[in-house]
């Protein structure tokens, strides 16, 4: 499904590409904190015997650091994109246009 074509139809499809797995890798980052203070809450649980209460405190816990990470992880990703303009028209297309407006 890649763009034919149109310049600025690349860069921008170039660009949802980057966004998109820039959203994947820090989504996958919060599901992986989430389920392993989960299941080390649920660890400790059962090995105090006290149900529900380190779960829910690993699960409070586990948000700060989270939200820390995904801002992280997004910075990160953002000072690697290098800004790029999309491609101009050709000089021979700008002549054109210039000669065709006089």
């Amino acid at each position: 499904m890649s763009p034919n074509g149109d310049p600025n139809k690349k860069f921008q499809y170039a660009l949802n590409l980057g966004l998109a797995g820039i959203a994947g890798q820090v989504g996958f980052v919060a599901l992986l904190i989430v389920a392993v203070a989960l299941g080390a809450g649920l660890w400790v649980d059962r090995l105090l015997n006290v149900r529900p209460l380190f779960m829910i405190l690993f699960l409070i816990g586990s948000v700060p650091i989270t939200i820390f990470i995904m801002i992280r992880l997004a910075l990160g990703a953002v000072s690697k994109i290098k800004p790029v303009l999309p491609p101009r028209e050709t000089t021979e297309q700008t002549k054109k246009e210039e000669d065709s407006s006089e």
